[in-house]
């Protein structure tokens, strides 16, 4: 498990805690309350956008967005929900109608599954050569990026938010919109895909350094 996403699981429940007594005083008018709001989840809130637009001036504008948004609809929040799960849904929602302004069509999902259907499904793929474990793969930032480049952007979203953010499959389908089954077997297909890439790479470089060995074989005869 990525760091990042270790750390979330460490200290999610302090600051769940720490969260609804802010989000409480932040409702009755305490602006410092939420400043700390703001400074601790900005980092995901710019992370999460990132995961889904490419332009990073979007994602500076979608970051402060999401908080003004935050602030005008926080007495509107019931906490039900966990604060930072109500905010990543928010920066989903807002990352999104950016790319509808732009004219950029979300593809859509699939037809929603039932858990029947997602482990029919996944049993399937998984009969034939089994993925490799990415979790290394995925380790450091850099190659997260490269990586996450070949999905489409619903499904890089839900790694980031998976694999870098820590967020549960429960958390994810709640920011998503989606359910939990249908979750599951998009992140399954998005580690497949990134597996696949990973094994041609690694194919493409074994053949190149097999054409330079016969070419400096080749020479020195």
């Amino acid at each position: 498990m990525p760091e990042a996403a270790r750390c979330a699981k460490t200290s999610g429940g302090a600051r769940n805690t720490d969260d609804r007594e802010l989000v409480r005083r932040a409702q009755h008018g305490d602006k410092e309350a939420f400043e700390q709001l703001v400074q601790r989840h900005h980092g995901r809130v710019f992370a999460v956008a990132g995961g889904i637009l490419k332009n990073r001036e979007d994602v500076e504008d979608i970051s402060q967005q999401v908080f003004l948004k935050a602030y005008f609809s926080l007495k509107r929040f019931d906490q039900r929900a966990a604060f930072s799960t109500w905010l990543y849904k928010i920066t989903v929602n807002e990352c999104w109608d950016l790319l509808r302004k732009k004219k950029v069509r979300p593809l859509m999902y699939e037809s929603e599954l039932s858990e029947q259907q997602a482990q029919t499904y996944m049993a399937t793929e998984q009969k034939g050569e089994k993925a490799p474990d990415v979790s290394d793969e995925l380790e450091i930032r850099q190659q997260l990026d490269h990586w996450l480049n070949c999905l489409e952007e619903r499904d890089r979203t839900l790694l980031v938010l998976k694999e870098v953010q820590g967020f549960t499959v429960e958390e994810i389908a709640e920011i998503m919109g989606i359910n939990g089954n249908t979750v599951k077997v998009r992140l399954f297909r998005a580690r497949q895909k990134i597996a696949e890439r990973i094994r041609r790479k690694k194919r493409a470089a074994g053949i190149s350094s097999e054409a330079v060995v016969r070419k400096q074989d080749g020479g020195t005869s």
